[in-house]
């Protein structure tokens, strides 16, 4: 009764804003696309829209199919992909989604090594997600997650493969440059450089100042890297990132990086997966050369 193609024009009007925009990317007349709808809603009995003026408006029915094609009919488009890459001969792409900022610097060093010795795959990343990482793997919109956050799920995976430390990292003329290791309400009058990820899901705040009642003076948002660690360079606030990251920039850069607390945060970087990938021989791979 529920054709594939009705999620799909559900899908693209809720996308589109529109039936003439639905109709233009789905490659159908507009009566078409009408007449489909109308005789799925004849054999629910139930509505799909409301109209409000020019707007369609989806119902609870409607809401509930729009779900369902969200997470359905992007399956049957890689399913698509998957058989046309095998049938042109090639393994088919591995579609990693990255959770951290400083966990797509460690991926560029795996990604390199990964080609050459898969030829026949494609990699492509993807940073951002819809309805977050988890929701990205259950609906195949990814193949395998990369995150310092797992979390325990029916039918995921996640493996460790990497321990690292979060440290602050200050100018090396700044004041608590000449500590040993930084407690929470050194940071009150502090200005707090960050990725743009809300404070809960940041590690500093959640392992770190939250647990101890403190809060920075200021935060202030960048989204690269490389901007974020010269503006810390420069006096203008100190950051939290993971030891590596923040070591191999202090090599060309005057910072300081400093402990967390007296036993620091201790962290890994997961790889997840879906159980039902566990066996497949490129994401086994992938996951072998992380952990090396």
């Amino acid at each position: 009764m529920i054709e594939r193609s009705h999620l799909a024009i559900l899908r693209e009007v809720e996308r589109r804003g529109s039936l003439t925009g639905a109709a233009d990317a789905l490659c159908l007349s507009q009566s078409a696309l009408s007449h489909a709808i109308r005789k799925l809603e004849q054999q629910l009995g139930a509505a799909v829209w409301l109209r409000e003026g020019r707007r369609l408006r989806p119902t609870e029915t409607g809401r509930f199919l729009l779900s369902l094609a969200n997470r359905v009919v992007p399956q049957f488009e890689h399913a698509e992909q998957v058989v046309a890459q095998i049938a042109a001969g090639q393994r088919g792409t591995l579609r990693i989604g990255v959770e951290c900022h400083p966990c797509y610097e460690w991926l560029l060093k795996i990604v390199a090594p990964y080609l050459r010795d898969w030829p026949g795959v494609d990699v492509d990343v993807k940073q951002r997600f819809q309805f977050g990482g988890m929701a990205a793997l259950f609906s195949h919109d990814i193949d395998l997650l990369v995150t310092p956050d797992p979390l325990d799920r029916p039918r995921l995976h996640f493996e460790p493969v990497w321990a690292y430390e979060q440290v602050l990292v200050v100018a090396k003329q700044h004041p608590l440059a000449r500590h040993p290791h930084i407690e929470p309400a050194q940071l009150a009058d502090q200005t707090l450089i960050t990725y743009p990820v809300e404070p809960e899901r940041l590690d500093i705040y959640s392992q770190f100042l939250l647990p101890a009642n403190c809060s920075p003076r200021r935060r202030k948002v960048i989204e690269t890297t490389e901007i974020l660690l010269h503006m810390v360079a420069a006096g203008r606030g100190v950051t939290a990132l993971p030891r590596w990251l923040a070591e191999s920039h202090a090599q060309s850069l005057p910072l300081v990086v400093l402990r967390l607390g007296k036993r620091g945060i201790q962290k890994h970087i997961h790889l997840g997966i879906r159980e039902s990938d566990r066996d497949i021989d490129y994401l086994a791979a992938f996951c072998d050369l992380a952990k090396r």
